[in-house]
């Protein structure tokens, strides 16, 4: 996918399109990551991959982590949205 082809919605509902895709690609660059560190031998390539992974494992945390805001966001507006229509009249 490209980067082009991402479109923000502007409408989340209990995710984002961009941070998921943020996610994948973060995730996938830690499988590539990894994938290296099996074929590297020289120690200060492999402390400088370790480090690089577990800086991108920190995004993917809080990519998580607003992900999991978002979703608390829009149950909590469900909430309210639904306690007016319950609302007899």
């Amino acid at each position: 996918m490209k980067e082009k082809d991402i479109k923000c919605l502007r409408a989340c509902k209990n995710t984002c399109a961009m941070l998921n895709e943020a996610l994948r690609k973060e995730a996938s660059t830690v499988r590539f990551y990894e994938g290296v560190l099996d074929e590297c031998n020289a120690p200060d390539v492999r402390s400088f991959i370790v480090d690089l992974v577990e800086d991108r494992r920190k995004e993917i945390l809080r990519i998580i982590q607003k992900l999991n805001e978002i979703h608390a966001r829009s149950q909590a507006a469900d909430g309210v949205y639904s306690s007016f229509n319950n609302i007899d009249g």
